[in-house]
């Protein structure tokens, strides 16, 4: 029986003090995820989208300057 008074305190307090704030910080964190991105961070990945793009089209473009002027430009890259 001393035991179980010895730890009815701490679970009393941990039940009324702690694991209110845990739950609703839990609940909390978890409403911030699921909303999305941010406007700002949404403008960011947009940005980086079209530099994505961007960099694929001079990217092939190059490859295909180079299969033009030296069609086994692959290989020789390979090799290195």
């Amino acid at each position: 029986m001393q035991f179980f008074d010895f730890m009815m305190v701490p679970t009393v307090l941990f039940m009324v003090v702690v694991m209110p704030i845990w739950l609703f910080m839990h609940y909390r964190a978890k409403g911030q995820t699921g909303r999305g991105l941010a406007s700002d961070d949404q403008a960011i990945l947009d940005d980086l989208l079209r530099t994505l793009d961007s960099l694929s089209t001079r990217m092939a473009t190059l490859e295909s300057i180079l299969d033009e002027r030296n069609p086994r430009w692959r290989n020789e890259a390979d090799r290195e």
